[in-house]
């Protein structure tokens, strides 16, 4: 039995366990528990049920998340992995450009799309905007093949983390802008697999919140991407206080 099905299973029994409780008080000619211990009683079984009600929230946004990200091989197998890739963006309210091409598909708020994207099918992507999506580590999976992608989006993807990080290195020799600002889960182990982006042109880490001594971080980037133009606002770059912190 899995774990939120055996939560459930206990939330019922504590409940049956208070219902008998009470009906055996009203019914026996013992006096019921004083007010402060019922109270007790009652408060106890409303956390296990809140928090019964927390962990199956919190359990099936996990499965929609992956279900969001999973492998599109029966596309890909059908139609190939360009419009594979197309169509897994697009599920996630993102956007993208086929390489050769000045319009974009994007996919409304509401997540719907045009389905003019399938007449392309053996165009490459040249540009990816996955903003604001929940894409993760395995959904990287549909971009296999890419190798014309030179832009990749990520700002505000409360997903991406330094697991993301090291699998960008598919796009090694065709990614020139990468966009990761605002992303919660990243820290500064991650930003060391970008060293394998020599190609990378553009970097946007602003307001990561996971990473420490950003000043000595963006250094570290500068040295290993010496072509790159990094943004990074959002921290103190006064690397003095940082060592007078540190102290």
């Amino acid at each position: 039995m899995s774990a939120p099905l055996m939560s459930l299973h206990r939330c019922f029994q504590r409940s049956a366990f208070c219902l008998v409780g009470r009906r055996m008080w009203s019914s026996s000619s013992v006096s019921p528990p004083p007010l402060h211990t019922r109270m007790l009683l009652f408060l106890t079984q409303r956390f296990y049920d809140i928090e019964m009600l927390l962990r199956w929230r919190s359990h099936m946004k996990r499965r929609s998340i992956q279900k969001k990200n999973a492998y599109y091989g029966y596309t890909k197998s059908f139609y190939g992995p360009d419009i594979a890739a197309a169509y897994y963006i697009l599920s996630l309210k993102g956007g993208f450009r086929y390489t050769g091409q000045s319009d974009w598909f994007r996919a409304d708020q509401r997540g719907k799309f045009s389905w003019d994207f399938l007449n392309h099918k053996d165009t490459s992507l040249e540009e990816v905007d996955m903003s604001y999506t929940v894409i993760n580590y395995t959904g990287l999976e549909n971009f296999y093949g890419q190798q014309s992608l030179k832009t990749l989006l990520l700002r505000g993807c409360p997903e991406v983390d330094d697991w993301f990080l090291a699998r960008l290195h598919m796009f090694q020799d065709s990614l020139e802008e990468l966009d990761i600002s605002h992303c919660p889960r990243i820290t500064t182990g991650g930003l060391a697999a970008l060293r394998n982006l020599k190609g990378l042109q553009r970097l946007d880490i602003s307001y990561l919140p996971g990473i420490s001594s950003p000043g000595l971080v963006i250094i570290l980037l500068e040295e290993m991407l010496p072509h790159c133009q990094i943004t990074a606002s959002g921290y103190d770059h006064n690397l003095r206080q940082q060592g007078e912190e540190e102290k």
